[in-house]
């Protein structure tokens, strides 16, 4: 391993190169969010003098971690540390002026880092791209309504991640008028709000969102709610002398209890919209960081000169239902009453049968779940704001081929790291490559010129299929049901 030593705004940064690429790992974007900056906005990045050793992967944020099976199929790695809100950049030349592709990393506001295999940034580097990716507090400390604390501070992490981007990148080789912003799952949740943000205008010129749409926010009375229950858990008051009273790891088990206590109450009505949005801990509208909800600002012209790539996977949820076990457990009552959840027409069901007509009632709520949660979202986007839209189609053959194209398969696809042994845990033994090539290959192109090469969704309703062509309106019968719903 070569070492590469550059001149920042902050200090000197050691960087290992490797095959025409350097890294720099675990640079602060912001302080340490302990101590006096504890539940606090984020604050100026520290300067050193000497040389930083910027070789290996900094602190990753305190998070639950994954539960059995999920823990088996996705990487979750822990660094140890304060200064976790940092950021891993990946740069093919430290003297050139790069287009820059920023992550925001999944994980459903509670779990997630830049040290995740899957976000290794080197093949975009490869391909003349800098990436950087960016962690940022979760749960808890990233995500509730605490008194006396600033509101969506994971957020507020991202758009100083983004300003550091702004500020410091042009030192690492990359264009800072250049920026794409991107993310799956929650991390493309969080896109779709930094669109909205007033506080994140002018900081990004595109926006990629991997399985992930601008609904994904609640009242700030469920926040406060939720919020009200952790603390009553713990015998403290909800503010930032209660909460930062409790030692870490004490909040976070008492953070997955409350996970655990809502997921099981919320199908009885206890927890109001979480029945839906699930996510104990997720960003809320507060009126000022998030001023409404993102899809609406987006929809009234919010964010209209980014140009976006939006698209899913073409299971989602099977993600979340076939490794535990649940599919062949669904019946057709429960499959009726996940509709009528959702508000859907009774007669939405035979639709979906007519799409299916060999699905299972459990098949046939992966389906309805994915349109519900991940593909309506993004129709939405699209429909509201130009955008090339994209779905992935390549189904995993773990889980008896069951697991099908679940939500995550995309990610080592569009970094292009098949070759890294932990992808085969969602992939199976033999990915196909050549898809690999051909997704990295648009996202590489969008960065760079804003065409991912093809056209945009636009009247005709244009989707491409990885693999395949682009198809006009694909299911259109079942899009229609949600009209007026979702």
């Amino acid at each position: 391993m070569d070492t590469t030593t550059i001149d920042t705004p902050q200090g000197q940064v050691r960087g290992r190169t490797e095959n025409g690429v350097t890294a720099f790992l675990g640079v602060p974007y912001a302080a340490a969010p302990f101590g006096p900056n504890r539940f606090r906005a984020p604050t100026a990045p520290p300067s050193w003098d000497g040389v930083r050793d910027a070789l290996d992967h900094g602190a990753t944020v305190p998070k639950v971690g994954y539960r059995p099976p999920t823990s088996e199929i996705l990487s979750e790695p822990e660094v140890a540390g304060d200064e976790c809100l940092n950021v891993a950049v990946y740069t093919p030349d430290v003297a050139g002026s790069a287009p820059v592709y920023v992550w925001i990393h999944g994980g459903a506001f509670v779990n997630g880092s830049n040290a995740v295999p899957a976000y290794d940034g080197s093949a975009f580097a490869r391909d003349g791209v800098v990436a950087v990716v960016v962690n940022y507090r979760l749960g808890v400390d990233g995500f509730a309504r605490i008194d006396g604390a600033p509101a969506n501070r994971g957020l507020l992490d991202q758009v100083a991640a983004l300003e550091w981007v702004r500020d410091h990148i042009a030192a690492y080789g990359g264009d800072p008028a250049q920026v794409t912003v991107a993310g799956e799952s929650a991390g493309a949740m969080s896109v779709a709000t930094l669109l909205a943000m007033p506080r994140a205008e002018g900081l990004f010129r595109r926006a990629i969102l991997q399985s992930g749409g601008g609904h994904n926010v609640i009242a700030e009375e469920t926040a406060a709610r939720v919020a009200a229950a952790l603390a009553s858990s713990l015998s403290v008051e909800p503010s930032v002398d209660g909460f930062g009273s409790v030692p870490v790891d004490a909040l976070l088990d008492a953070q997955r209890s409350l996970s655990d206590r809502v997921a099981a109450e919320a199908a009885s009505g206890a927890w109001g919209e979480l029945a839906l949005k699930m996510m104990a801990f997720q960003p809320y509208v507060d009126g000022d960081v998030v001023p409404a909800e993102p899809y609406s600002r987006i929809a009234d012209g919010a964010g209209a000169e980014v140009e976006i790539l939006i698209g899913t996977t073409s299971e989602e949820h099977a993600f979340f239902l076939v490794p535990a076990g649940i599919v062949p457990h669904i019946t057709e009552d429960y499959l009726a009453a996940v509709l009528a959840g959702y508000r859907l027409d009774p007669a939405a069901l035979a639709v979906y049968r007519a799409q299916l007509p060999d699905a299972s009632p459990g098949e046939l709520m992966i389906a309805i779940m994915t349109d519900w949660f991940f593909r309506m979202p993004a129709v939405r986007i699209a429909e509201a704001h130009p955008a090339h839209v994209y779905e992935f189609t390549w189904r995993s053959p773990l889980f008896d081929g069951n697991l099908g194209a679940c939500h995550a398969l995309e990610l080592p696809f569009v970094f292009d790291v098949l070759d890294k042994p932990e992808t085969a845990r969602i992939t199976g033994p033999t990915p196909p490559q050549a898809l690999a090539d051909e997704m990295h290959r648009a996202w590489v192109d969008f960065v760079r010129t804003g065409n991912p090469g093809w056209g945009r969704y636009g009247t005709a309703r244009t989707v491409k299929m990885f693999p395949g062509t682009t198809v006009d309106d694909p299911r259109a019968a079942t899009r229609e049901v949600w009209d007026g719903v979702r």
